[in-house]
């Protein structure tokens, strides 16, 4: 369906990615937009295709799926749109000239004879030019959104082309329209390529090519991978583009040779990565390397008394294992502790703690997430940070960090000694810029259970230096009498381990009851036993409440068991609507007093209060962290949550896009916890 006028009122935009709420005029009525809207301001006309939606909350409106600008139609809307304030030069008084001096010819003057616009009093040659200038650069603009449209890129998309192309954008699509993947992330090469043959481009053009390579490229490190074989590059690029394999060998010796993609040649087989993926690696081979062998200047004297010492006066019971890595540590300038839960992994790392503090030294605490940091606070007793809070590229999106060549400017850790927990979920670009910050005789500690997730990001860091057999690896397998007590742990390496895990009807009577296992195939049936687990069985069988003991997991996000539709589910059972309880849509999302969030972005500068006896001030909530909604303000437009360790934060709606449901979160999430 298509409805044309004009933009009366924008009651909403988020200025990331220009998704807009708005009013729009039509010779009929006024009707609410909804959807992706770049580059528009009010008083802009507009034909717009898409369909009515029922909002339940806000009633009838339009869902846009794509827009095109248009010029005014009315000498008042024209003169209306001039004045938008977004046009250099031009003011309400001057538009209400310029449309009485021209009329509706005033846009042909704009475009194509400036000049004429100096009979008008108050504006100069030079005056007249500008304009024309500011009026066409917004021209071109206009034209990018419908454009690329027939390319399958969306309106949400459009403005980042913009941003990295220009004002030339049209023209250098139209010569080359395969530079859309360089410049565009999450793209449908097929729809491309199918537009650009349109236009005429040759099944074996070189830049089609180029492309269909470098596409498939990263499409691999999507999936994680850092580089893939060159017989099953060719091998896809073929079946991808329909072409003879010697073009595609010729046209990755083309970009080889211009240094976009980087051949080498490991154990009989050859890897082909993009530029930037293979510097990086190259980088933390030979970063680790370079730190391992340097001089070993923060080794303490008097090691093994010392160690002793701390042992007899915190009652500490050091495992051979832990004492071998901890001498592991002294002995190494780089070390890898790993094992899985319950194998005394945090003893290790407060031990280092009080053996480098006793001699003075300084020690830095960090993970990948904001929740793996505070957990690692709080069973240290120390302070963690983020790596990238650490690093302060906190504000660095992850295009910018995958910009190997110039590197970002980091500061160097001011640290004798640097442990890294959860290194599992570090990738290949963040540990990249973490070894760049560190001085070369500092001490790094790596621990982390290789048997979990790798990073959501390319690479499998830490299990990668493990298999290298360079740097020396300390693996605990050992679980603790007191961690053995949990079916939980003994089940987690069992299933490592290959063996069939612990039920409830196992006969170990000093077994903790914190394990049971439902087998079920039917969707409807899972649903309803989550729902009903959730809500009432686990409460009256073990006094498990939900808020404070139960959480909800899931491997994906789609689908009847994904966290969108499970979140659904148990937001009507355990926070259901109720009178005097205030709701706010935004987006998909229904957020409503009580719900239990998550934070789902770094946020270094939203400031926060905590009362405990006094008032403490300070910014920043993390990506993982968990909290309840206090209180909607609709008419201050803000929602207050209490995080989990007692911050009060309020958020503005348009930054309600920084948090989700959390009565059920991914694996992924979950390993952050």
């Amino acid at each position: 369906m298509e409805i044309k006028g004009e933009i009366k009122d924008i009651i909403y935009r988020n200025e990331i990615n220009s998704y807009m709420i708005a009013i729009i005029e039509t010779e009929e009525e006024e009707i609410t937009i909804v959807g992706y809207l770049p580059f528009i301001e009010k008083g802009d006309n507009l034909k717009i295709i898409g369909n009515f939606v029922e909002h339940p909350e806000y009633g009838r409106q339009f869902k846009i799926q794509t827009f095109e600008k248009i010029i005014p139609e009315s000498l008042e809307a024209l003169e209306n749109y001039l004045a938008n304030g977004k046009l250099k030069g031009i003011g309400p008084a001057t538009a209400k000239k310029m449309v009485k001096t021209f009329g509706k010819e005033v846009i042909h003057i704009l475009k194509y004879e400036p000049e004429k616009l100096a009979t008008i009093k108050g504006i100069t040659q030079e005056k007249a030019i500008e304009i024309s200038k500011s009026f066409n650069e917004s021209w071109d603009i206009w034209q990018i959104v419908s454009y690329l449209e027939k390319f399958g890129i969306g309106p949400q998309s459009a403005e980042n082309i913009y941003k990295k192309l220009g004002p030339n954008t049209i023209k250098l699509i139209e010569v080359n329209p395969y530079l859309l993947i360089d410049v565009a992330s999450k793209i449908n090469f097929a729809q491309i390529d199918n537009m650009a043959l349109k236009m005429g481009i040759d099944l074996e053009n070189n830049e089609r090519i180029k492309s269909g390579i470098k596409y498939a490229l990263k499409l691999s490190t999507n999936n994680g991978h850092c580089a893939v074989l060159y017989e099953n590059l060719v091998q896809f690029v073929k079946e991808l583009l329909n072409i003879s394999e010697d073009n595609i060998e010729n046209n990755i010796i083309f970009l080889q040779t211009k240094k976009e993609i980087i051949l080498e040649d490991r154990d009989k087989q050859e890897w082909v990565y993009l530029a930037n993926y293979y510097l990086a690696e190259k980088n933390v081979a030979e970063n680790l390397i370079e730190l391992n062998n340097y001089l070993n200047i923060k080794q303490i004297s008097n090691f093994d008394k010392k160690l002793k010492k701390i042992e007899k006066n915190s009652d500490l019971e050091l495992s051979e294992k832990q004492i071998e890595a901890i001498k592991s540590i002294q002995d190494n300038n780089v070390c890898i502790i790993t094992g899985g839960p319950g194998t005394g992994k945090t003893t290790i790392i407060k031990t280092i703690i009080e053996l480098y503090k006793q001699e003075g030294k300084k020690v830095v605490l960090c993970a990948p997430t904001g929740r793996a940091a505070k957990r690692m606070t709080e069973t240290t007793g120390e302070e963690a940070k983020t790596l990238h809070r650490l690093l302060e590229i906190g504000k660095t999106n992850s295009d910018e960090l995958q910009n190997i060549e110039p590197n970002i400017e980091i500061e160097p850790i001011d640290a004798d000694i640097i442990i890294v927990d959860e290194m599992s979920m570090v990738d290949i670009f963040l540990m990249n810029y973490l070894l760049q910050a560190i001085y070369k005789g500092t001490k790094l500690i790596l621990v982390g259970d290789i048997n979990q997730l790798p990073s959501v990001g390319p690479g499998n860091v830490l299990k990668d230096i493990i298999n290298s057999e360079k740097i020396t690896t300390i693996t605990l397998n050992k679980i603790f009498r007191q961690a053995a007590k949990s079916k939980i742990i003994l089940n987690s390496h069992k299933v490592n381990e290959g063996y069939n895990f612990l039920t409830q009807e196992s006969e170990e009577k000093e077994l903790l009851e914190d394990f049971f296992f439902i087998k079920e195939n039917n969707k409807l049936k899972i649903v309803e036993n989550i729902i009903s687990l959730c809500n009432g069985r686990l409460k009256k069988s073990y006094n498990y409440d939900f808020i404070d003991n139960i959480q909800v997991i899931s491997p994906t996000k789609k689908g009847e068991l994904g966290t969108k539709e499970l979140n659904k589910s148990l937001q009507k059972v355990i926070n259901p609507p109720s009178e005097g309880k205030i709701e706010r849509k935004f987006l998909d999302f229904v957020f409503r007093e009580g719900d239990r969030i998550m934070q789902t972005k770094n946020n270094y500068d939203i400031y926060w209060e905590k009362k405990e006896g006094t008032l403490e001030i300070g910014k920043g909530v993390f990506n993982g962290e968990y909290g309840t909604i206090l209180k909607i303000d609709e008419t201050d437009k803000k929602v207050k949550i209490k995080f989990d360790d007692n911050k009060l934060v309020w958020y503005n709606f348009e930054e309600l896009e920084q948090i989700e449901h959390s009565y059920c979160i991914t694996v992924h999430k979950a390993q952050r916890k």
